[in-house]
């Protein structure tokens, strides 16, 4: 049996959940190690040298160590690729160019102005921190023009990288996931009708359920 891969950090945590979907939607082993964000155990020195940032998650495999959540998912794409969704991530260098660049649109425009909603919106009340209606509104803004650009792709592609489920769909699972579920805001997905018929797809996959059930157990 081969030793199973080990992902470290909190379910909740929207960097660690798109890897468990990777992974799970791989069918690759792993071994979960909680991290207490609130101790400050991903300070640790230990830690650390694992995830120079001390931030979650952080990964090993036999001898490796990786962070940053995207880099992680693209290599088990590319380290088992016969194990379950074999075209998660391509099989040609066009298809994975079309993944690539849907995945930079999540990294560079889909993930700032959502995480600032997310945080924003479903985590400060929960830390009792005071919301910033201002950076609301600002954030809002920019998450609907990039909507807006989705909606078009997704009326002439089932999915964003070709009408294949890929990991550009899966790395948006996250935030998007919170802002539907968790706050007031869902319907900057659900009122877009190419938008909304792709996150009901996407959010309805085997993979992500099973991530949903781990953030709702922990």
């Amino acid at each position: 049996m081969a030793t199973p891969v080990k992902l470290y950090g909190p379910p909740l945590s929207t960097a660690v959940s798109r890897v468990l979907a990777c992974l799970l939607e791989k069918d690759v082993q792993f071994q979960l190690t909680p991290i207490d964000l609130s101790k400050g155990e991903q300070k640790k020195p230990e830690f650390l040298k694992m995830q120079p940032f001390g931030q979650v998650p952080a990964f090993e495999d036999e001898n490796i160590s990786l962070f940053e959540s995207r880099a992680i998912c693209r290599y088990i794409c590319e380290k088992y690729p016969e194990k379950g969704n074999k075209g998660l991530y391509g099989t040609n260098p066009l298809a994975k160019a079309s993944i690539d660049q849907w995945l930079e649109a999540e990294g560079q425009t889909f993930n700032p102005p959502s995480s600032v909603l997310v945080f924003q919106l479903a985590f400060a009340p929960l830390m009792k921190l005071k919301q910033d209606e201002t950076l609301i509104r600002q954030n809002e803004a920019k998450l609907s023009k990039v909507l807006d650009v989705y909606e078009k792709r997704l009326g002439e592609s089932r999915f964003l990288a070709s009408d294949e489920f890929s990991l550009a769909d899966l790395s948006h699972l996250p935030n998007a996931h919170y802002l539907v579920t968790a706050t007031d805001r869902g319907e900057i997905f659900t009122s877009r009708k190419n938008v909304g018929r792709w996150w009901d797809e996407i959010s309805s996959r085997d993979s992500w359920k099973k991530v949903v059930d781990m953030q709702k157990s922990r």
